[in-house]
C-alpha cells in the first residue's frame, strides 16, 4: 500500500486502486502502530476513483506533516570511504572507521518538514559550497513508539567540501533550506522491506545521464531496527519520525552538482523521487 500526500486530500493506492483516505490528518494516519492492518480495514468502506489518481499525479506535496528528519551515516562501506578520503586532511578520516566499527550508529538531524522538499520541487546546493552531491537513502518512518511502519525515499544532499574541511561543520554540510527531499509516498508493506530491494540514482545533466548506478540495501552493515532504537533512546517524536539509513552510492570526486541538473532517485515498490537543483 502506498499513502500519498497532496493539495486535495491523502490518498491510498491499494492494489493499483486509488482511495481517499480514512482521515486526511496526515500525523493521526501515519501514526498507527499497525497501519497496514488499520488501512486494510478501512479501505474497503471508501470508493476507489482515477480521480485521486491524477490527484497523486499532479499534485503530490511531501508525504510529511509535523514529523523531523533524521540521518544516519557511514551505514556503507562506499561511504565510509568516501568520508575518510574527504576529510583525511582535516584529520577526521580516523573519526568514520571508527563509527563504521562502533557499536552506536552516526545519527544527526537533518530537516524540519519547512526546511524539506517533495516531488517535483528544487533541491539546493549551498554557495558557500564547491563540492555537492545527491546522497539517495532508504528512509524509515517510524511511529512515536519507535515501530517502522512505512518507507520512503530520500535524498540527503550534502556539501562535501564543508564536511571535508572539519567533520565538526557536519550540521551546515547537511541541514540547510532544500537540503532534504523526501517522497513520492509512504510505502505501507505488511512485512519489512526486502533486503534484496535495490536503490538507483541517476543525475540528468542538459538532458543526458552524467551519473547512473545502483545498490541494494543488502549492503548496509546496520540493521533498520538498530538506527531506529539508538535514534529513540533518549528523543521523542510525538507524531512519528523520518530517518534516512545512509547512502552507499557516491559519486566521483570530479563530479559536483550544477544548477539545472536533475537527480532521480529510484527505489523498487516504492516508486521514483525526482526533484531538480537549484543554487
Amino acid at each position: 500500500m502506498k499513502l500519498y500526500r497532496t493539495r486535495q486530500g491523502i490518498v491510498v493506492e491499494h492494489q493499483n486502486r486509488f482511495h481517499r483516505a480514512p482521515s486526511d490528518d496526515w500525523d493521526y494516519l501515519v501514526n498507527q502502530d499497525d497501519l497496514f492492518q488499520f488501512l486494510q480495514q478501512e479501505i474497503p468502506s471508501t470508493t476507489a476513483s482515477d480521480e485521486y489518481r491524477s490527484w497523486t499525479e499532479t499534485q503530490l506535496l511531501p508525504p510529511i506533516s509535523q514529523q523531523e528528519i533524521w540521518a544516519s551515516g557511514v551505514t556503507y562501506l562506499r561511504s565510509r570511504n568516501a568520508r575518510m578520503e574527504e576529510s583525511k586532511d582535516a584529520g577526521g578520516g580516523d573519526f568514520y572507521e571508527r563509527v563504521y566499527d562502533a557499536e552506536r550508529p552516526e545519527l544527526f538531524f537533518k530537516s524540519t518538514a519547512a526546511r524539506a522538499v517533495g516531488p517535483g520541487d528544487a533541491v539546493r546546493i549551498r554557495k558557500d559550497s564547491t563540492w555537492n552531491v545527491p546522497e539517495p537513502e532508504l528512509t524509515l518512518f517510524a511511529t512515536s513508539n519507535g515501530k517502522i511502519v512505512g518507507y520512503t525515499i530520500g535524498n540527503d544532499m550534502s556539501s562535501r567540501s564543508i564536511e571535508g574541511e572539519n567533520p565538526l561543520y557536519l550540521p551546515q554540510a547537511k541541514t540547510y533550506d532544500g537540503a532534504a527531499a523526501i517522497g513520492p509516498c509512504l510505502y505501507v508493506p505488511g512485512e519489512p522491506i526486502s533486503s534484496d530491494t535495490e536503490i538507483q540514482l541517476e543525475i540528468r545533466r542538459d538532458g543526458q545521464t552524467a551519473f547512473d548506478e545502483k545498490i541494494a540495501i543488502n549492503r548496509m552493515k546496520r540493521q533498520h531496527p538498530e538506527l531506529v532504537s539508538f535514534l529513540y533512546r533518549e528523543t521523542t517524536f510525538p507524531h512519528g519520525c523520518y530517518l534516512m539509513t545512509g547512502t552507499g552510492i557516491v559519486p566521483p570526486d570530479t563530479f559536483t552538482l550544477a544548477a539545472g541538473d536533475e537527480v532521480r532517485i529510484s527505489i523498487a515498490g516504492i516508486g521514483t523521487l525526482i526533484n531538480s537543483v537549484q543554487a
